[in-house]
């Protein structure tokens, strides 16, 4: 046992870990004291509150216990847990990526040598036979009849917005938030394009809590061109506007004149979730048999780029894609279902030559 100790009293000298301070402070500290650094380090405000949640929740099973004492087998069994309580993968995974960040921060200010969360496992049930079958890649884009359907139902059974918010999705593939912080100064009548820079965050729906962030990432900044039809649409809502901001400018006392393209009559713009709201109230009224919020229109953008001959890497900087799984998928779908077709016309055109052949 001497002999072990003082093995250990040497091992805890070459690596410069405190084992002694690891023992003594608990994770709860050490992760806020994480968070402190994370959120100042330029992510966006709907990440960090994302990882503020996950913390919480691990503080639940080990906010009390010392940081030194914690092992794989309890860190891997908070993710068991949650699973059987049911709760989202999302959230299992924001979990253990929160988990792997603090105990890496730990093991740089040397409270402990190693990552307990580093091999952790989500649980995951394997799928049946039938519903590997069941699940198509096209339940994730409105086939053409549903999207005139949807877009039908924009125009004749619409509120205030809806026909201009969804036919814009619809042929732009921007995402809900995009069009929520999109402003007049971002569309160029003149060049005929479209510049997204910025994203709307407003976490408790609250208008006047609203936030402008740039975009997940680089790619997600670009420039597109924009057809006359819909350029057109925009000229009618931008006059529509006017004649709005105009009556209620000096009646609001708090009136919000910032320009943008989709606001209310106080002038302040609308949260995702609102037009989320509303996008499943026209999937409801259109009869289409997909209910899904905006993402949709943004996947079925990519099937009509797709049909259209567009390439990957053009409809990828379009839609502001570094690398997106779905997309691929969609693309890869669209683009074998269309040689199929192809296939399936030439042996209709030339099945005539087919017959001769095999009658003689």
């Amino acid at each position: 046992m001497a002999q072990q100790r003082v093995k250990d009293a040497m091992k805890e000298l070459e690596s410069g870990v405190d084992n002694k301070a690891g023992m003594n402070i608990a994770f709860e500290e050490v992760a806020w004291q994480w968070y402190e650094i994370y959120s100042v380090s330029g992510v966006k405000n709907s990440t960090i509150r994302s990882r503020r949640s996950s913390i919480r929740t691990l503080c639940k099973y080990i906010g009390g216990v010392a940081i030194g004492r914690i092992t794989h087998g309890v860190t891997q069994n908070i993710l068991v847990d949650l699973d059987k309580r049911g709760l989202s993968r999302s959230l299992l995974d924001g979990v253990k990526v929160t988990a792997n960040f603090i105990f890496k921060h730990a093991i740089r200010h040397k409270l402990r040598s190693d990552n307990p969360a580093a091999e952790i496992v989500i649980p995951k049930r394997r799928l049946t036979v039938e519903e590997i079958e069941q699940t198509e890649i096209n339940e994730k884009y409105f086939e053409e009849d549903e999207l005139q359907a949807f877009l039908h139902a924009s125009v004749a059974r619409g509120l205030e917005n809806d026909m201009e918010w969804f036919y814009l999705m619809a042929f732009t593939g921007m995402r809900v938030g995009e069009v929520c912080a999109l402003k007049w100064t971002d569309i160029s009548f003149e060049e005929k394009t479209i510049r997204v820079t910025k994203t709307m965050d407003m976490p408790n729906h609250n208008m006047r809590e609203y936030e402008l962030t740039p975009p997940k990432t680089r790619k997600a900044i670009r420039t597109f061109d924009v057809d006359d039809e819909l350029l057109n649409m925009l000229k009618r809502l931008r006059l529509r506007q006017a004649k709005i901001r105009l009556k209620f400018r000096k009646a609001i006392t708090d009136y919000h004149d910032e320009n943008f393209v989709f606001c209310r009559e106080n002038g302040y713009p609308y949260a995702s979730r609102f037009v989320y709201d509303r996008t499943i109230r026209l999937c409801k009224k259109s009869g289409v048999s997909k209910v899904e919020g905006p993402h949709i229109l943004r996947h079925t953008y990519i099937t009509m780029a797709t049909v259209a001959g567009m390439d990957l890497d053009t409809i990828m900087n379009r839609v502001g894609h570094e690398d997106s799984k779905t997309t691929k998928n969609i693309y890869t779908h669209v683009t074998k279902k269309k040689k199929k077709e192809a296939t399936e016309r030439v042996h209709t055109h030339f099945g005539d030559l087919y017959q001769m052949t095999f009658e003689k």
